[in-house]
């Protein structure tokens, strides 16, 4: 299914949790002088105009990135990637995963990036040009598999489907533990929607089943709309690095002062 576009819901409280994580593992990895690789499946268009007619119409990044800016000093990483891409792109910018990894890699780290809807592909390829990223229109969890694993062989890969398509719930598991035997240095993060009908348990159980020592961080926030199903965001992380329980306790209790 190809009609989801993110643009709808850039900046909202599951990409404050998901790419603050993303940038401190980030800049983990790069504090070491040995080059990485970053891998994502789902990379949709990489940077988002949050006063465009569709990030309005929502209302998810005024009740999202525009309350929780403040959560993060101007040394953290997701603060310093959210700086760089307004300082280049405009102050209504918003930087999706790519332009955050983007903002922390180095000129000796690869980037390897999928997107198969085709005006995001497009959008992403123009928006990550200057990175020097690899874009791919091709199925993103194909496209890692056969990518992993990766030279170098150091890095990490973040899997961030819609779940539009309901069988992402069961396939899923089985994807993640193949990259893991393929990979199994790497650090691989999963995120996945908190929903009122509890569609993401099963998926959860089975990965834990599967993958033991897989770590799990969820929050909760208020669904943005009446009847929206989305009550928080979770990430799955393997081989997470060292200091992340810590980075997840203080994004816990900001998360807490919403309700």
């Amino acid at each position: 299914m190809l009609s989801y576009q993110h643009l709808y819901h850039a900046g909202n409280l599951a990409d404050v949790q998901k790419h603050a994580l993303l940038a401190w593992t980030l800049d983990y990895l790069t504090r070491k002088d040995k080059p990485l690789t970053y891998l994502e499946t789902h990379a949709g268009r990489g940077l988002y105009d949050l006063t465009a007619a569709e990030a309005v119409k929502t209302g998810e990044a005024a009740k999202g990135i525009a309350l929780a800016q403040d959560w993060f000093g101007t040394g953290h990483p997701y603060a310093r990637a959210l700086a760089a891409t307004r300082a280049e792109r405009g102050p209504n910018a918003y930087p999706g995963s790519p332009l955050v990894a983007g903002h922390l890699l180095r000129e000796s780290d690869s980037m390897h990036l999928c997107e198969l809807h085709p005006q995001e592909h497009a959008a992403l390829d123009y928006a990550v040009a200057p990175f020097g990223a690899k874009v791919y229109r091709e199925d993103g969890l194909a496209k890692a598999l056969s990518i992993c694993p990766p030279t170098p062989r150091r890095g990490m890969a973040l899997i961030d489907p819609s779940y539009e398509v309901k069988t992402d719930y069961e396939t899923i598991p089985r994807v993640l533990a193949q990259l893991h035997r393929k990979w199994n240095v790497g650090v691989l993060y999963l995120w996945y929607p908190v929903l009122r009908d509890g569609l993401h348990k099963p998926m959860l159980a089975e990965i834990s089943a599967t993958i033991p020592g897989a770590m799990i961080h969820e929050v909760r926030f208020a669904p943005v709309r009446d009847g929206h199903r989305m009550e928080g965001s979770g990430m799955v992380m393997i081989n997470p690095p060292f200091g992340i329980e810590e980075e997840t306790r203080r994004l816990s209790q900001r998360f807490k002062t919403l309700r």
